[in-house]
């Protein structure tokens, strides 16, 4: 599979990587990892021809978005496609938020006392860019995606995104968008704003392929492009193990026995399951770009031995004759 060219970002005239970097891992998502260990990471993604990567203030509460800017300082900006998010506002004593916390324990962790406050106003939009811009030391970025909007729909829909719109329309980014683990509010907005772009998190991959029920036939009307991320389901994907997680908590039985079964039917053909989870969400002619979320060299790597391994089209035909992929997904060529 040709995973290292570029596509057009949906009616815009920017182009962007086929495989880019997720940084919420490197943003101490689930585990630490030291500004050394993220800059190492970063660096090699860097030499290995990485050109896009995805942050946001959340990831980190900052450190993410400032290890960005350290990665793509010496780089040609115009060689480079930087998208952030807004929709949180990063502040001193913002009170805690039980989206944050996973099994009683914050998602984040060694992460700056300033916490994430929500506001999709257009102020707070603006605010936020310009927040975004001091945290990275960039003065422009490509994307600007609504963050996680599921219960500030309307709010997303009118004045956050009346913001990015008129960021837009002046020429301060090239594309705009939202960000979510979820099909149906990203379909909402699809059908609501003029977006370019939306990063649609867990929601295509070998094991859950719902948004080919809303979302990408709606974005293949709109010429809409579709950024997925999370294309391992929180590991399962990569290890479907006992014990596995899928969507950040340990997978129910039927889920394991579901990516066991997508396992042993990929090592008949002798190619890595995670090889066929990558290789599948770049086959949709919406999506654009798959982000790789990596927290260290060695998977960083590995990511990149996986989309090159050559995956048979008899593998996919044994998957959707065993009704493990669906007869309307489309499959690498």
């Amino acid at each position: 599979m040709d995973w290292r060219g570029k596509v057009r970002l949906g009616s815009t005239k920017l182009f962007v990587p086929r495989v880019g970097i997720g940084t919420a891992p490197l943003g101490n998502f689930l585990g630490s990892i030291s500004d050394e260990g993220a800059d190492a990471v970063l660096s090699r993604s860097v030499a290995l021809g990485f050109r896009y990567f995805d942050t946001a203030p959340l990831y980190g509460h900052g450190l993410a978005e400032r290890r960005v800017g350290r990665a793509v300082a010496g780089l040609e900006r115009d060689d480079v496609v930087v998208s952030t998010k807004v929709g949180r506002l990063l502040r001193s004593g913002a009170p805690p938020d039980e989206t944050q916390y996973l099994l009683g324990e914050p998602v984040y962790t060694d992460v700056p006392a300033a916490g994430p406050l929500w506001d999709f106003s257009y102020d707070g939009v603006m605010t936020s860019v310009e927040e975004s811009y001091e945290r990275t030391g960039l003065d422009r970025f490509d994307l600007l995606l609504l963050h996680d909007p599921d219960n500030h729909v309307h709010e997303a829909s009118t004045t956050a995104y009346e913001a990015l719109a008129a960021l837009r329309s002046d020429g301060v980014v090239s594309g705009i968008g939202a960000g979510m683990n979820q099909s149906r509010v990203l379909t909402q907005l699809v059908a609501t704003c003029d977006l370019d772009v939306v990063l649609l998190a867990g929601r295509y991959t070998l094991l859950d392929q719902s948004a080919l029920d809303d979302l990408l036939p709606l974005c293949e009307e709109r010429t809409v492009s579709v950024v997925v991320g999370g294309v391992f389901n929180s590991g399962i994907l990569s290890d479907p193990s006992p014990g596995a997680r899928y969507d950040y908590v340990p997978a129910a039985p039927e889920v394991l026995r579901r990516a066991e079964e997508l396992r042993d039917v990929c090592a008949r053909y002798e190619v890595p399951l995670p090889a066929a989870a990558l290789q599948f969400a770049l086959a949709h002619p919406r999506v654009s770009t798959v982000l790789l979320g990596v927290r260290s060299i060695a998977e960083l790597e590995m990511d990149v031995h996986w989309l090159d391994h050559r995956v048979p089209p008899e593998l996919w035909e044994e998957l959707r004759r065993l009704g493990l992929l669906r007869d309307d997904a489309p499959v690498p060529g």
